[in-house]
């Protein structure tokens, strides 16, 4: 495709795109959600990957340690968008995409051949997050590279809608590796036996000396998702050799106009970097926390928290995705109508407002049980120098403290709780409605001591639990939602968490959809790839992608497990402030290629 047919100039931007410049569109959108898949298929497997690579720690730690590799992927994007971004805007758009497309998909093949901690110890645990962070570097250069590329192509009047379908590439990217992990684990858990649990080379016994099972999929079957994606790295690496380097890039080359230090230019003045700055606190930040409770950690919060089992849990997530994710082009297109700001802003809002009742219904419809048990007050009394911060993520401290005991089993089981300090408490007291039950410092005990104190307080803290309702066992707590195949929905119970989920999906369409044409209206042409890339990044990389994993650290540390949604709940806050007050609008009406001389 000559460059002439997509545009002779760049200016000229109201008439409908051509037929070729849709194809261009559309392919850059396909090669992106292969590229979203395989970053994402890490954060839906998240738990099961901890137990294969992180089993030196224990259980409590090791759900933090699993999604502490996952947002390790989104702490580097930042890094990858300064690399990348500063090649987008010096060599082109065109040979950056190719690069974060190799990179991607290669690390995704090779998290699926890793070997376990199990046979190759902590090596294993060390080169999974290597791994993941290749993953991060790379989605670090491909986002701001995909929206600008679209952006540039697209009639100025529709520039929200063709972006949009760019924004849709990461919920897609998200379903399409939920739809093959549920299709795979179905496949696997049906055709091959369970498998014993091995540690230190031992099968790992049950107390009636039976060797405890693991799901097919949850020894191996997770891995053909991660080595099945060098199929999809071959397709996305034909899409993008076809591509031809974006118009506004090309005229800007040609002209003699592209920046030699794009990094300096972009963050090196005032004038740009308040622009960065702006766009990071006053639009990504609460954008990236709403896209990441709506998705992520919802799926977390059902797996891990209110123990929905991972296919019903996946089954529910994918079907809230199916319905949602139109919404990308609603809200894309209504952009161009009333600019993109109120709606970005308003999805904000709503996300603060309405996070905690909407989690608290999500319990008490997906466990009934468990919300029920909610209702007896359970308390920890102790003294404040007996208790430390619960996980901890370098996994070198050991928690043995009758404190720290208590709350650990506490949280295994989603109990929510209130701790009292007592000065004078010198062992930390349980008291389940009006059962008080002690816990035992595990520092001052040893052999037989030490098991026989533990067998007395986990028995009888499990007994007390009980009684009050708590559904410790999952095959008793019959009132829990199920589905035995993807298409079972339709009852009452699971269709409200699906209208749940797809109003979580819906706040994710309204923040996400209009925010890529948002930011490449923000920066002139010749630092628009690092300009926008590093704010976005930083936004999803670290107040995103961190999200999950704090989330659920305060969740467990103070006791409720609504709790570490108030990380949400403040930075969206945060956003709406910043950017009513200061976040110009109207870039909807803007010339993107206006102002684009040298410097």
């Amino acid at each position: 495709m000559a460059t002439a047919d997509i545009t002779n100039n760049v200016r000229e931007r109201s008439r409908p795109m051509t037929a070729e410049e849709k194809k261009v569109i559309m392919a850059s959108s396909a090669g992106t959600i292969f590229e979203w898949y395989d970053f994402y298929l890490y954060g839906s497997l998240a738990a099961i990957i901890g137990a294969q690579f992180f089993t030196a720690f224990p259980e409590s730690t090791r759900n933090v340690f699993a999604l502490l590799a996952f947002a390790a992927g989104f702490i580097v994007r930042p890094f990858g968008a300064l690399v990348f971004g500063m090649l987008g805007d010096m060599i082109g758009r065109k040979y950056t995409f190719l690069m974060t497309i190799v990179i991607m998909g290669l690390s995704t093949f090779l998290v699926g051949i890793l070997p376990n901690y199990e046979s190759i110890g902590t090596a294993a645990p060390v080169i999974l997050i290597i791994l993941r962070m290749a993953q991060g570097l790379a989605l670090g250069g491909e986002y701001g590279g995909a929206a600008i590329y679209v952006a540039e192509h697209a009639p100025a009047n529709q520039r929200g809608y063709f972006t949009a379908f760019i924004q849709t590439t990461a919920t897609l990217g998200l379903l399409l590796s939920l739809i093959v992990i549920l299709s795979v684990q179905g496949y696997v858990n049906g055709a091959y036996p369970d498998v014993p649990l091995m540690k230190d080379g031992v099968a790992v016994l049950m107390a009636d000396g039976t060797p405890t099972m693991v799901k097919a999929f949850n020894a191996w079957g997770w891995r053909i998702p991660f080595i099945g994606s060098i199929f999809l790295l071959a397709i996305s690496l034909y899409i993008r050799l076809q591509m031809n380097e974006s118009p506004a890039f090309k005229k800007m080359k040609e002209e003699g106009r592209t920046s030699k230090a794009p990094l300096s230019e972009a963050f090196g003045n005032w004038k740009n970097g308040k622009i960065a700055l702006l766009a990071l606190f006053g639009l990504v930040a609460g954008q990236a926390v709403v896209w990441y409770t709506g998705q992520f950690y919802a799926l977390f919060f059902m797996q891990n928290v209110i123990k929905v089992d991972s296919f019903t849990a996946n089954v529910m997530v994918a079907w809230s995705l199916i319905l949602g994710t139109g919404g990308f082009l609603v809200f894309g297109a209504l952009s161009d109508r009333i600019g993109r700001k109120p709606i970005i802003l308003t999805g904000c809002l709503l996300g603060a407002l309405t996070f905690l009742p909407v989690f608290t219904l999500l319990t008490k419809t997906a466990n009934p049980a468990l919300y029920a048990a909610h209702q007896t007050p359970v308390t920890v009394t102790v003294s404040a120098e007996d208790c430390s911060f619960q996980f901890n993520p370098t996994g070198t401290v050991k928690f043995t403290s009758s404190c720290d005991i208590a709350k650990a089993q506490l949280a295994r089981t989603s109990v929510n709780y209130e701790t009292i300090v007592n000065a004078e408490a010198k062992t930390a007291i349980v008291k389940v409605g009006n059962t008080a039950i002690e816990s035992y410092d595990a520092a001052k005990l040893t052999g037989d001591d030490l098991k026989k104190a533990k067998a007395t307080f986990d028995g009888s803290l499990n007994a007390a639990l009980k009684q009050a309702g708590y559904p410790l066992v999952p095959a008793d707590n019959t009132s829990i939602a199920k589905a035995k195949n993807f298409f079972d929905i339709f009852t009452a119970q699971k269709l409200t968490i699906v209208v749940i989920l797809t109003y979580l999906v819906i706040l994710v369409t309204m923040v996400y959809g209009p925010i890529a044409a948002m930011l490449v209206e923000m920066f002139p042409t010749r630092i628009r790839y690092s300009g926008l890339s590093l704010p976005y990044h930083i936004g999803n990389g670290w107040f995103g992608g961190l999200m999950p994993a704090t989330a659920f650290a305060i969740s467990a540390q103070t006791g409720n497990i609504y709790s570490g949604l108030w990380y949400a709940i403040v930075i969206a806050v945060m956003t709406v402030v910043i950017g009513s007050l200061l976040v110009p609008g109207g870039t909807h009406k803007k010339d993107i290629f206006a102002g684009d001389t040298a410097r």
